[in-house]
């Protein structure tokens, strides 16, 4: 008898290598699930990006966010907006749609040092949690249009929202993550020139700190924090910033664990998650299985992770667990993609991270 209760999950493969690393990551969950005696996973197709607007005129179509809002959670694939024909090239693209939707306001995203992967700092093991519905992200800064503007041809004028409510619920969720990890958190602002939007953000912080005395807490600039993780990137533990600054070092924090390549996320609410690679949809090696499939394999061990944390499912949580060390043991066996220094095509490699699951 199977444990844990049963989920349906949406999987939208999106563009370029999404058609790849999507079902990759799909049969590999599959294998973990069974590996960790859960319950069968409800898999749902949904069209998105150049697929929806071949069949349905729409990037995003309503029918894909109403059936998305049926589901547990969801696997999104990368997106090729730049590429996009008019009108849609100019609308939200497909991610930025579902996060504003779904008011998807955390954006996490760990950095840890992979094996195998030659990281610029070994020894990195931090998580950025990236606030992801506010500051100075003119696609999500207001309730209709954008936060930029052109009162003349000559001036450009952008919007940079922030809010206590918004500050609160993600200080909150950070500070929760950091009572789970090393009892450290971070807080990244610009309070010395932004003195009212980041210094409320940095204030607020620390305000819903006073709820986890066990957590130690920090604060740097946006700018000396670069230094700081340059230098010495193993030494933090949770770090919590505003939309923009979070972005911008997420990437920074991937490479120096290892590549961006490699780089998971998840977006989450209260009540549902997306998992999603924190890369791009690498249109230049599209359909000829050269993509490295991991970053989407490991959003979706915490898109598990994350439904075992709200559902008290161990059955669940043991699957994503099981995900993250087959990948680890895979590239461990020498079994990696040309971009890693090895000889497996993305298809090859989902297939010796399943069998590796089903085998322990």
């Amino acid at each position: 008898m199977t444990d844990g209760r049963s989920y349906t999950l949406g999987v939208l493969n999106g563009d370029g290598i999404g058609p790849e690393i999507v079902p990759a990551s799909v049969l590999i969950a599959d294998a973990a699930v069974k590996a960790a005696n859960a319950q069968p996973i409800q898999w749902r197709r949904l069209p998105l990006g150049f697929e929806a607007i071949e069949k349905l005129n729409e990037a995003t179509p309503v029918s894909t966010l109403e059936a998305l809002a049926e589901t547990d959670g969801w696997i999104l694939g990368p997106h090729d907006s730049a590429a996009y024909p008019e009108p849609f090239k100019s609308q939200l693209n497909p991610s930025g749609t579902i996060r504003k939707y779904f008011d998807l306001f955390a954006n996490i995203r760990p950095a840890k040092a992979f094996p195998g992967s030659s990281p610029l700092k070994p020894g990195t093991d931090l998580v950025i949690y990236r606030e992801n519905t506010e500051g100075f992200y003119a696609d999500r800064s207001t309730f209709k249009g954008t936060g930029e503007f052109m009162p003349t041809p000559d001036v450009a004028i952008m919007l940079g929202i922030i809010t206590r409510a918004g500050c609160e619920r993600i200080a909150r969720a950070a500070f929760e993550a950091a009572e789970r990890r090393r009892k450290k958190l971070t807080i990244v602002h610009k309070a010395n020139v932004l003195k009212l939007t980041t210094g409320m953000f940095r204030d607020v912080c620390r305000e819903v700190g006073q709820d986890f005395p066990d957590v130690t807490v920090d604060d740097y600039h946006i700018d000396a924090f670069t230094v700081h993780l340059l230098r010495r990137a193993p030494e933090f533990d949770v770090i919590v910033t505003e939309n923009m600054f979070g972005d911008i070092l997420s990437d920074l924090t991937g490479e120096l664990a290892g590549s961006l390549g490699l780089a998971p996320s998840l977006n989450a609410s209260d009540t549902r998650a997306m998992a999603q690679a924190a890369h791009g949809s690498a249109p230049d090696i599209a359909g000829q299985d050269k993509a490295n499939p991991i970053a989407m394999i490991l959003s979706t061990a915490m898109l598990f992770d994350w439904l075992g944390g709200k559902h008290n499912d161990p059955a669940i949580t043991r699957a994503g667990r099981l995900i993250e060390q087959g990948v680890t043991d895979t590239v461990a066996a020498g079994v990696c993609t040309t971009d890693m220094g090895g000889s497996a095509t993305c298809s090859e490699f989902a297939a010796a991270v399943a069998n590796h699951i089903a085998g322990n």
